[in-house]
């Protein structure tokens, strides 16, 4: 099969992601830049569709025909396990194939603030990763679950689409259920969740008003919830998750999200200093009094100051982050300005 041999490509060759787009030759993205596969030829419309349906199942096909995309995992024995999602473009088929580590790494080998082992140890309440698309939630969120999985005696369930890491039974229980093949949606999975028993619930992404609803109330109802939103900081997921209710009810979710939020960190993927690999920046809010109030009484603005006061508990900014990397000799000047939320800010860290 073409796609085994371009997807064994991006395995050999350390890439994050596989492109097929018509009319060019595939396409990996390796640290970040993008390559092309000439030796492969211009993937033509009808070659598209031919390399990119051999590997679906009928009922996979059915979707494809009816919603025009499809998101999947597909296993390449001896290769490895990747996300894959399929979609149409002027016509013709496409496909981005997301390659998922065998190994679930730990908290130190992602280089995230050691901080965050602290999202393992809590009882109950929510926590999110957020950041753009490629930025390694679904990578953080699986070294958090690992940790409870080895540490905890817990029921864990899962909620993904599709279903990334493949945890094992260790001290926790834990069960993984991927959209479609064993819910129809995140939402009706998480309708009948608290039936089965959870202390521990992953939602892969909190997409709708529902989800984030549903969310919310097993945070409030003693579970330990974790999840994703595309989000670029702190104050930003905050208001995210407020604004997508209706304005009636949003007194109501500023008041039980300052109650149930535990901690919030975003992060991103940022081109170390050699451009043969990316370091993670990332900024860490804990949710304090100070903080609980903001987000209750509508001051969501004030929160970035109230990170930056509370280094000392350890909570940092992204460009606080940033220029840590800068200083450590990761990145380089041009990439952490180019990076940063604030370039002015960002210019005082660095020269005080």
């Amino acid at each position: 099969m073409v796609i085994k041999e371009i997807l064994s490509q991006a395995k050999q060759r350390d890439a994050s992601d596989a492109h097929i787009v018509c009319v060019l030759p595939p396409i990996l993205r390796i640290h970040g830049s993008l390559v092309k596969l000439t030796e492969f030829g211009d993937i033509t419309p009808d070659l598209s569709k031919k390399i990119l349906t051999e590997i679906l199942n009928s009922e996979q096909k059915e979707r494809l025909a009816e919603q025009k995309a499809l998101d999947f995992s597909y296993a390449i024995p001896n290769i490895g396990r990747f996300r894959c999602s399929y979609f149409y473009q002027r016509g013709s088929l496409a496909g981005a194939f997301r390659l998922i580590s065998h190994e679930i790494q730990t908290i130190e080998e992602l280089g995230l603030p050691p901080q965050i082992k602290e999202f393992a140890e809590y009882p109950r309440g929510l926590v999110l990763v957020t950041g753009p698309t490629g930025s390694g939630k679904s990578t953080t969120l699986a070294s958090i679950i690992d940790i409870i999985n080895r540490n905890r005696s817990v029921n864990i369930i899962t909620i993904e689409d599709p279903i990334e890491y493949l945890f094992q039974h260790k001290k926790s229980i834990i069960s993984q259920r991927e959209v479609l093949s064993d819910a129809r949606s995140f939402k009706e999975a998480l309708r009948f969740i608290l039936r089965e028993d959870p202390d521990v619930i992953m939602v892969g992404e909190m997409r709708d008003l529902e989800t984030i609803s549903s969310a919310l109330t097993a945070a409030e109802t003693g579970h330990l919830v974790f999840s994703t939103l595309h989000t670029q900081d702190a104050p930003q997921t905050i208001d995210r998750i407020i604004d997508i209710f209706p304005t009636h009810q949003q007194r109501q979710i500023r008041t039980q999200l300052a109650g149930t939020l535990k901690a919030v960190l975003v992060q991103q993927l940022v081109p170390n200093i050699k451009n043969d690999g990316r370091a993670v920046a990332s900024e860490l809010m804990f949710v304090n009094n100070a903080i609980g109030n903001m987000i209750r009484e509508s001051k969501a603005h004030q929160i970035y100051s109230a990170i930056q006061a509370g280094g000392k508990n350890g909570m940092t900014t992204m460009d606080m982050s940033l220029v840590g990397l800068l200083k450590e000799g990761k990145i380089t000047r041009e990439t952490a300005i180019d990076r940063a939320h604030n370039r002015e800010e960002l210019n005082r860290l660095i020269n005080d």
